[in-house]
């Protein structure tokens, strides 16, 4: 295959599912739409965006070179339109992969190519039209009809949009965006438990939004059975890649599960799955064993001497409502710096300063003695008083008094 042509479609891919380059209604708004939540996802960076701007534009000057003493070689028009979608000249793209075409009409590869390009130029009918011809021409390129679906969608034909992803599935079964966007349309279509599968093989390849869907189907019931540890499991999982909405899941599950009023079974019901969660966590140290579900791993850890293991291990507990992994995080935080802990450790006062702005009394007393005391920060009595506000009259006072806060 022409390296152009390898490149091409991941490139493209990650263009069609870009928050500026999709259709007005993207798989992410109607699948959050469905379960009530609709929040803007974070825009990864542009593909468009050059790395190294100077090398590309000496590639730019050979290959049009090349193509002024050959004018006849499709081979250097398709390079050239790739060399132009990296410098963001899409229309220039388009016309070079269409001159390709004029020269080789039946190189499939060729249009699945302008396909790409034309659909991340949202340009549907015609990327449909490419699409097609390629498919016509080599039917059994994957790419090509995971492009199509997208197309379809695009275009408000689901239907059709689901035929196409299964398609490229049978063609290349791990095609991890493929499962992604088809578990997605099973969803909006009420396939729920054929749409799990899916979303789970995604989530596991990588893809943030299919692990913050999978979070939301174990939070409310849809296609699995209700499961408040697995839906943090998976929010946790997705925002260690970055995904957005999770983060505010969480926060939002944490403030509610600290809310004054809520009934003490209430309560208890979502403390039991920020439970559920931290004892999955051990399930990633097969080679330890545990005396109760609810001991810390971090604490574990960190016993043994895996020092970095128990750090990470620390701050999931952490963020997930654990007194005890607030505790030890704390003396870390004030006895560092260790082989794998820096003094006074962002990562930590990022944790304290998370599930403090979410109501956790434990870190709201901790952040307030940081900031008063002034440890690693700029001392603030001013801050620190902030801080301690929604907490029990009488526990802000002995933090005040600590303080010297009148």
């Amino acid at each position: 295959m022409r390296f152009g042509l390898i490149l091409l479609p991941l490139t493209v891919a990650l263009l069609l599912i870009g928050p500026d380059l999709t259709h007005a209604h993207s798989f992410e708004e109607h699948a959050a739409s469905f379960h009530g939540d609709i929040s803007e996802s974070p825009q990864a960076p542009s593909e468009l965006e050059a790395p190294n701007r100077p090398n590309a534009l000496t590639e730019l000057e050979a290959l049009r070179r090349s193509i002024r003493l050959l004018p006849n070689v499709p081979e250097y028009r398709l390079q050239l339109a790739d060399a132009l979608l990296r410098l963001g000249e899409l229309d220039s793209a388009i016309e070079e992969c269409r001159a390709a075409i004029r020269l080789q009409p039946d190189d499939g590869r060729a249009h699945l190519q302008l396909g790409l390009l034309l659909s991340a130029k949202q340009d549907w009918r015609a990327a449909g039209s490419a699409l097609k011809a390629a498919l016509r021409l080599e039917p059994n390129l994957p790419h090509a009809h995971y492009s199509l679906g997208t197309v379809h969608y695009s275009l408000g034909d689901v239907t059709s949009a689901i035929r196409d992803y299964r398609r490229a599935l049978e063609l290349r079964p791990h095609f991890v965006d493929a499962h992604h966007h088809l578990g997605l349309l099973l969803m909006i279509t009420g396939q729920l438990k054929e749409a799990i599968p899916h979303l789970e093989t995604a989530a596991l390849g990588g893809v943030p939004e299919a692990r913050l869907f999978l979070g939301n189907a174990y939070k409310d019931g849809q296609g699995v059975e209700k499961n408040l540890g697995l839906a943090i499991y998976w929010w946790m999982q997705a925002v260690e890649l970055g995904e957005q909405t999770s983060f505010l899941s969480l926060s939002k599950l944490r403030r509610q599960t600290l809310a004054p009023g809520l009934s003490t079974l209430q309560r208890m019901e979502l403390l039991t799955g920020f439970q559920a969660y931290r004892t999955r966590l051990w399930n990633d140290y097969p080679d330890m064993s545990r005396v109760s579900d609810r001991q810390s791993l971090g604490k574990a850890l960190l016993a043994q001497g895996r020092g970095e293991d128990a750090i990470w291990a620390l701050l999931k507990e952490g963020v997930t409502l654990s007194e005890e992994a607030h505790a030890l995080l704390a003396t870390l935080y004030e006895t560092g710096p260790t082989p794998y802990l820096k003094p006074f450790d962002r990562r930590i006062l990022a944790c304290f300063e998370t599930t403090a702005a979410d109501g956790f009394p434990s870190a709201k007393k901790l952040l307030a003695r940081i900031y008063g005391t002034g440890l690693g920060v700029d001392a603030d009595l001013q801050k620190a008083k902030a801080i301690l506000t929604g907490l029990p009259k009488k526990e802000a006072q002995a933090i005040f008094n600590e303080l010297g806060i009148r």
